[in-house]
């Protein structure tokens, strides 16, 4: 299984938040390069890298924090928070990353998030299902959608989505174990999708259930800044567990 540690940005800082509240926002290191090159000299591959503050706000804002870690690591990124026009799409891959994450345009403006498949290509995106009680939630989840969880996936995968992450928002930051139940519906309803886990891992347990249930990768984020998870324990599980990616 491909574990994506990830990065959260607000200020140009690298942060945690809990279930989502800003108001609950914690500062682990001034400096998200610096975070990167821990992870990339631990073996690390992938990072999913979010501009927290561009997510509130409808519009990217940590551009240079993106710009640095593509041009001083070799990690594979998916960035999103805030993607909202077709040129962000383009300034996101010239910019570096490999995926461009998306969730609240292809909730709300789905017709525009399908211009942007066509446009790019589907195999460019990495789409964000941000779940709570059942429902999609959106703009950096202070806002909900209409839209049922397992109907947001299906419908994208039948456009030919490949890459998607979902992230149970009751579980996020708490370190109290991810969401399986809900990832097992979602496999269960939607056959053959690769999915992402995102929210709750606190342990190499938790990434062995996920493994078990069916998870095609999971998202870590506040297990490995916490130290619940340490980097030469997570390096070590990768080594016995990855796909090839």
């Amino acid at each position: 299984m491909t574990i994506i540690p990830a990065i959260d940005i607000i200020d140009g800082k690298c942060v945690r938040l809990t279930e989502g509240n800003y108001a609950e926002k914690k500062i682990y290191n001034e400096h998200p390069l610096e975070v990167a090159k821990q992870l990339e000299d631990a073996g690390i591959q992938r990072l999913h890298l979010v501009d927290l503050d561009g997510a509130k706000q409808g519009q990217i804002i940590n551009w240079k924090v993106l710009e640095s870690i593509a041009s001083k690591t070799r990690l594979v990124i998916d960035f999103g928070g805030g993607v909202s026009t077709e040129d962000h799409c383009r300034s996101v891959l010239s910019s570096g990353a490999r995926y461009i994450t998306v969730g609240s345009v292809a909730a709300k403006k789905p017709a525009i998030f399908l211009q942007w498949l066509e446009q790019f290509g589907s195999d460019y995106f990495f789409l964000g299902a941000d779940v709570k009680d059942n429902f999609i939630a959106t703009a950096g989840w202070l806002e909900a959608s209409s839209w049922q969880a397992i109907d947001f996936i299906q419908h994208y995968v039948e456009k030919g989505i490949q890459h998607i992450f979902c992230t149970d928002i009751s579980k996020d930051g708490k370190l109290a174990g991810p969401g399986l139940a809900l990832y097992q519906t979602i496999l269960d309803a939607v056959p053959g999708v690769q999915l992402v886990a995102s929210g709750g891992v606190a342990t190499l347990q938790h990434l062995d259930e996920l493994k078990t249930v069916g998870c095609q990768a999971a998202i870590v984020g506040k297990a490995i800044y916490e130290q619940t998870i340490r980097l030469p324990e997570l390096t070590t599980w990768i080594e016995k567990n990855s796909y090839v990616n």
